[in-house]
């Protein structure tokens, strides 16, 4: 094994909706602690977290939720928009696409970027890159007088076909450096030079909507931790905290993809290729495919607003440990998305009345109050059940039918999450391993597990704090892109090679930039693809070198893209012809942090019960026996129904079900 960190000491930090998780790897060990959020200052619970585990010096990689929030909460900027004359309502007008065909009154979000705060600018750049129409300076300095005059915090500039030639959006910049210099300002060719004017606008006006809120943060947080801090960014890779507060879109889902880096590494040790990981929070579950790879999109859309980054593909639905369940106005019982939070929590944290997921768990038994966390945090059971009680009486129900209706409706919203990324995407679920993790994920797995046809479960050593370990293991790596429209040809193997080899020679002076080793850095080429007039293309990887001429690549890549549509849609179309829209370069300096083993007892007699409780499976509970994991032996069988309890998590072996310890920790989960 590596040793790679043996005499430093790496830190993951992850920020929830409930808890902060820290984790810890020196000296081959791993230790973790989790402490409550605090939303009015998300970096005062980094702080406690450190001061728990008495850290004061290190490697820090952060995943954050700033900029998720921020959006999700509408709590970001006052933003203005400057964009080419005649194309201001962009944002507003968008796709003909519906989210729901059948429902007419549809409401559509809010631009970001409001009526009164978008700026049309004459100027005009052509569609082979050439000015046509010089930029007006003097409207220029009226709009900078305007956005002065009103209160914006931040500006994002996206004229059109500027990806084919930034000059005029580098000259706004600068003026409005130059004029207002406290503002906070990102133009479109730097942070999405590609082409599609709706997406590319969206993209850039939300850079600058969470912009001036992630940056505040990290200032905060350098200042209390003092040490340099890389972020955790939505494509699975880490960047300085510097290009986080410059380019705050790349760490929508930073948290999440940590989780799914964590997920796909350590099932990858124990020899596990494909997973479906469920990452089941306080306010919400992440879930993402890896069929023998971690999975990458360019055309996510976060509470209706479209991204063109590359970022991990996760969905994610509102079904977390705090969700709040309530009746709604039809009569029936729902669950989320609403989250009672960390402040004030579920009823059982002692501080509010919500009735929610981890009430439900708690009541049935399957959270034992005198093992969550350590026993660190006391849960007041009688307040969950009165809350119970409440609901049950309000159904005309049991409490434990109330109880396991909320498990039932909660598991229902992740069944369909799941189902959305597996067979919607041409994937059987039952060819996967499921991997639950997050705080709340193993209470759920055996049941979810049993509606889809999953026969395996694998639970790694510290599921409740698996994304700050994927934050504090990914590589350091960096998104390119150009928007190229190449028809296949003679000389197409020439044109991609220069675009490649531009964006490498780009990624080794900014790695440099930043005084990291550019010796070992690896470059993953690929390439966007369609059919010439579809809509949308598909992602696929560049062929490896080696390859003769244009000719040998046009067949490789054809090949590769009709398996890749096969695959996606039922269907491909080999009389059509192809088209490369977009080259894509990941240039990525790899992590040898080698995930250690913990330690596990090897006796030869197997452990026992630690205590027999009864818990609810069904409508009927059962004197199920409560297991340590940490005393649990390697390739001991313990057979539902039985309880595990560790520190981060509680894991419900359901009857049908068998958990076997591995050689390295890991709890593999089988359907008998």
């Amino acid at each position: 094994m590596s040793n790679t960190y043996q005499n430093t000491c790496l830190v993951g930090i992850d920020i929830g909706g409930t808890f902060t998780d820290i984790i810890l790897l020196q000296n081959e060990g791993i230790t973790v602690t989790k402490v409550p959020s605090t939303p009015l200052d998300p970096s005062q619970a980094v702080i406690n977290g450190l001061k728990e585990l008495n850290i004061t010096s290190g490697e820090f990689v952060h995943g954050t939720t700033i900029a998720t929030n921020a959006l999700l909460e509408k709590t970001g900027a006052l933003t203005a928009l400057i964009t080419t004359k005649g194309f201001e309502d962009v944002l507003e007008i968008g796709r003909q696409s519906r989210p729901d065909l059948y429902d007419f009154n549809v409401q559509k979000p809010e631009p970001l970027a409001n009526q009164n705060m978008r700026y049309g600018l004459t100027e005009r750049t052509d569609s082979n890159g050439i000015i046509i129409e010089d930029l007006d300076n003097d409207l220029l300095e009226q709009i900078i007088s305007q956005i002065k005059d009103s209160a914006a915090e931040s500006v994002a500039v996206s004229l059109l076909f500027s990806f084919l030639n930034p000059a005029h959006e580098q000259l706004i910049l600068e003026k409005l450096k130059s004029q207002i210099p406290l503002i906070y300002a990102s133009i479109s060719s730097e942070i999405v030079p590609e082409f599609r004017e709706y997406e590319r606008t969206s993209t850039v006006v939300i850079n600058s909507y969470v912009g001036p809120k992630v940056s505040q943060y990290m200032d905060n947080l350098t200042s209390k931790v003092e040490h340099p801090i890389r972020v955790m960014q939505s494509s699975g890779g880490s960047i300085t905290s510097q290009l986080a507060s410059k380019e705050p879109v790349r760490t929508i889902l930073s948290g999440p993809a940590g989780g799914v880096v964590g997920a796909y590494r350590t099932a990858k040790q124990a020899g596990i290729d494909q997973i479906i990981s469920i990452d089941m929070g306080g306010t919400s579950t992440d879930v993402s495919i890896c069929p023998n790879r971690i999975q990458e999109t360019t055309q996510a859309n976060i509470s209706g607003y479209p991204i063109s980054i590359p970022m991990i593909e996760i969905h994610t639905v509102g079904a977390g440990g705090g969700s709040i369940a309530a009746i709604n106005a039809g009569g029936s019982l729902s669950v989320g998305p609403s989250s009672a939070g960390s402040d004030p929590g579920p009823a059982c944290y002692g501080l509010g009345n919500d009735i929610t997921v981890t009430d439900a768990n708690l009541i049935l038994g399957r959270i034992q109050p005198d093992f969550f966390l350590g026993g660190t945090i006391q849960l007041d059971v009688e307040k969950a059940r009165d809350s119970i009680t409440r609901l049950a009486t309000e159904i005309n129900s049991s409490e434990t039918d109330a109880a396991l209706g909320i498990i039932k409706v909660v598991n229902a919203n992740m069944e369909r999450a799941i189902r959305s990324i597996s067979l919607e995407r041409g994937h059987d679920p039952r060819d996967f391993a499921l991997l639950p993790f997050g705080g709340a994920g193993a209470l759920h797995a055996c049941e979810l597990s049993n509606e889809i046809g999953i026969s395996t479960v694998f639970i790694p050593p510290y599921p409740g704090v698996l994304s700050a370990l994927g934050v504090a293991i990914a590589d350091i790596s960096k998104d390119y892109s150009r928007t190229v429209m190449i028809t296949p040809g003679h000389q197409m193997l020439e044109q991609l090679e220069t675009e490649y080899n531009g964006m490498e020679s780009n990624a080794r002076s900014d790695f440099k930039s930043e005084s990291l080793n550019t010796a070992n850095l690896i470059f993953n080429r690929y390439i966007d693809i369609r059919y010439v007039g579809q809509s949308y293309e598909l992602l696929i990887p560049f062929p490896a070198s080696n390859i003769k001429d244009s000719e040998e690549l046009q067949s490789l890549i054809t090949t590769d893209f009709e398996t890749a549509h096969q695959q996606r849609f039922g269907y491909c179309d080999t009389s059509q012809n192809i088209e490369v829209v977009n080259v894509r370069l990941k240039a990525v300096l790899p992590s040898t942090t080698q995930i250690p083993e913990a330690n596990s007892p090897k006796a030869s007699i197997d452990s026992k019960p630690i205590d027999k409780r009864p818990i609810y499976f069904q409508t009927t509970s059962l004197m199920t026996p409560v297991y340590n994991r940490q005393n649990i032996q390697v390739n001991q069988k313990i057979k539902g129904p039985a309880l595990i309890t560790q520190f981060d998590t509680s894991i419900p072996v359901f009857p049908g079900w068998v958990a076997q310890k591995d050689q390295l920790n890991n709890l593999i989960l089988k359907s008998i």
